[in-house]
C-alpha cells in the first residue's frame, strides 16, 4: 500500500482539523483504515461550503448527493462504498475501498461535476428510488457544480 504522500495527500491535513481554519471548497483525506488482509478504506471530505458560515439547503444537499452517488458508482464502481451528507450541511463524506489516490479522486469528482452541468434530471429522483423524491432541484445542483468547477484549482488547499 502506498504512503499518503505517494497518494498525493498532505499528511498535516489528514484527520480532524479545527473547522475555523478550513478553506472551502476542498477535497481532503479524512482517514485511512487498513484491513487485516491489506485492504484500505479511505474516507474523504468533499467540503463545499465554509463551516459555520454557509450551508446547503436540504434540497441542494439531497439533489447533489444523488448526483455524487450516481457519479461515483459510474466512474469508480470497483472502489465506491458510499457518499453521505455532512450533518452540518457543508459537504459530503466519500468512502472508497482500495482507492486513495488524490488526483484520481479529484479527476472523478471533476467528471461528475461536468456531468451535472449537462444533466436533464436528478438521478434516482423518483418514487421507486428515493424516500423524498419531491425534494429535488436540478438547477440548484447545477449551480453548486459550476461553483465547484470554478474553484477547482483550490480544491487541495485545505487550511
Amino acid at each position: 500500500m502506498l504512503s499518503l504522500e505517494q497518494l498525493g495527500w498532505e499528511v498535516h491535513t489528514v484527520g480532524e482539523l479545527d473547522h475555523r481554519k478550513l478553506k472551502a471548497p476542498h477535497v481532503k483525506l479524512r482517514s485511512l483504515t487498513k484491513g487485516e488482509n491489506g485492504d484500505g478504506v479511505y474516507s474523504v471530505d468533499l467540503r463545499i461550503n465554509y463551516p459555520n458560515t454557509s450551508y446547503m439547503s436540504t434540497t441542494e444537499l439531497h439533489s447533489f448527493e444523488h448526483f455524487l452517488l450516481a457519479g461515483f458508482k459510474k466512474y469508480m464502481p470497483e472502489n465506491f462504498i458510499c457518499v453521505a451528507p455532512m450533518g452540518c450541511q457543508t459537504g459530503f463524506y466519500l468512502v472508497l475501498l482500495n482507492e486513495g489516490n488524490a488526483q484520481r479522486i479529484c479527476d472523478v469528482y471533476e467528471a461528475i461535476l461536468k456531468d451535472i452541468l449537462t444533466a436533464s434530471e436528478v438521478p434516482y429522483a423518483n418514487i421507486r428510488e428515493c424516500g423524498h423524491f419531491e425534494n429535488h432541484n436540478l438547477e440548484l445542483a447545477k449551480d453548486i457544480a459550476a461553483r465547484l468547477l470554478e474553484s477547482k484549482s483550490n480544491w487541495r488547499q485545505v487550511v
